[in-house]
């Protein structure tokens, strides 16, 4: 093995193909700390990213949250399987029965099916308040348990609420109080006002590889996204998260932040994943589990409009890796820049995406239609025994990145619930999506980067 700090050019090599401009990767192997830095944190001031640069986290707050949520049921504050009512009362959605019957568990696993429907809440501390108030008609996107669905604010939204009457105090500073006092955490923060901005990255776009990358025009996601992908930190300070999560509960200034027990409860409560090959194929209590060449890894990504975090725990190895950039999110850069430090420890390194089965005979009649989401609408058609998936880009993003209005992709079968979806523009990489759930002879469910979109029937409304 060499110096970690010696694959410095093989990382900047790989940014820079990405047109990254700017890094920071953090290794916790063996109670040892490295950590890289790249580049800029802006491109028009030119400062370069140092130790003390944060990042926008994106989902990967999710992990955060979802730790101190666990404190409260380590305790007996709040209960995993007691439905949400026991300490929201008047909870309330479009079905009685899942007002009655969803859990914590269901908002951490994203298995409440709900729909995201919670309008404009504000951008005051008093929102996840109001995203709760005003969900009382929020329909299913699927029947409560049913199914994996990625919910990116309202299920952590849910969950900060009940923090909130739990806890008598406003989400930030449950997370302040519980977490970044406890764990020594000067740069991290909740929400954007408590942000240095001596020390903040500013997020990059990258519309083409011909072109340099241009500032972000949305510098932060709206306050409801707080609990679900609001927390900016160091990549030091995410270690320090990874660390709780390798060590039992402890965090690395031996403080403990959670019992053993509820570490462990975090990592094997698991739910399958419909779509298991973009970031793993189980859903765990705030983490997603993988599974590399028989390895089980730990982790959770996250992105902003124009910064992504990633984090991997393997606890076979006692190694815990942290990326954090201000550019292009694409999969394979982190998967490039992670493959590299693997290899060069000596451990497992990333599986490779899987290949599509060109002797499947698949009947397409089986999956063609519309599957939407409000906002979202993909159509599956087919054209000579080939399957085709269609997404409407949404305006606005297409005018940022110079996009077509709509993008087709081939869909390749995996198996007869799996597909790949090649490139369809220069800077996509391969995809992959399930279509699942038969009834009736048809799929009822499209699961894509981790998001679950119904069939919708033709005739309905």
């Amino acid at each position: 093995m060499t110096e970690l700090t010696e694959l410095r050019p093989r990382v900047a090599q790989i940014l820079a193909e990405y047109r990254t401009p700017g890094a920071a990767v953090g290794i916790l192997h063996r109670g040892e700390v490295t950590e890289l830095l790249f580049g800029v944190k802006d491109i028009v001031t030119g400062e370069p990213v140092a130790s003390d640069t944060v990042f926008q986290c994106g989902s990967l707050t999710k992990s955060w949250t979802a730790l101190a949520f666990m404190q409260l049921v380590d305790e007996g504050k709040a209960h995993l399987d007691k439905p949400v009512r026991a300490c929201l009362p008047q909870f309330r959605v479009a079905d009685p029965r899942v007002s009655a019957r969803v859990t914590p568990r269901h908002l951490l696993n994203h298995t409440s099916g709900i729909e995201e429907a919670y309008g404009d809440p504000g951008e005051d501390e008093n929102v996840y308040q109001r995203m709760v108030e005003a969900i009382v008609d929020a329909p299913q996107v699927s029947p409560l348990g049913h199914t994996h669905g990625y919910s990116a604010a309202l299920g952590y939204a849910i969950l900060a609420r009940i923090m909130e009457v739990v806890d008598g105090k406003p989400w930030d500073a449950i997370m302040a109080d519980r977490l970044f006092a406890p764990m020594g955490l000067g740069g991290t923060t909740t929400w954007r006002e408590n942000v240095d901005p001596a020390r903040a990255a500013r997020g990059h776009l990258v519309r083409s590889l011909k072109e340099a990358p241009f500032p972000t025009p949305v510098d932060y996601l709206p306050r409801a996204f707080g609990p679900g992908g609001n927390i900016s930190s160091s990549a030091a300070e995410v270690l320090a998260l990874a660390h709780v999560y390798l060590h039992a509960g402890l965090a690395p200034n031996g403080r403990r932040i959670l019992s053993a027990e509820a570490v462990r409860e975090m990592m094997t409560s698991r739910v399958p994943i419909p779509d298991p090959y973009l970031v793993g194929p189980e859903w765990a209590l705030g983490l997603v589990v993988s599974n590399w060449h028989g390895r089980t890894v730990y982790g959770h990504d996250g992105s902003t409009i124009g910064q992504n975090a990633r984090m991997r725990v393997l606890p076979e190895d006692d190694l815990a890796l942290v990326l954090l950039t201000n550019g292009d999110p694409r999969e394979s850069l982190y998967k490039r820049i992670f493959d590299v430090i693997l290899t060069d420890l000596g451990t497992v390194t990333l599986p490779p995406p899987p290949e599509p089965d060109p002797t499947l005979a698949l009947d397409p009649a089986r999956y063609v239609g519309s599957y939407e989401r409000p906002g979202t609408r993909f159509e599956v058609t087919a054209e000579r025994g080939r399957l085709h998936l269609s997404l409407e880009v949404d305006p606005m993003h297409a005018a940022i990145m110079d996009l077509p209005d709509r993008i087709t992709h081939d869909l390749l079968p995996i198996s007869d619930t799996h597909f790949r979806m090649p490139p369809a523009t220069p800077l996509e990489e391969p995809q992959t999506a399930a279509l699942y759930d038969l009834h009736d002879g048809h799929a009822r469910y499209l699961h894509t980067n981790a998001r679950l979109y119904p069939w919708q029937p033709y005739g309905s409304a």
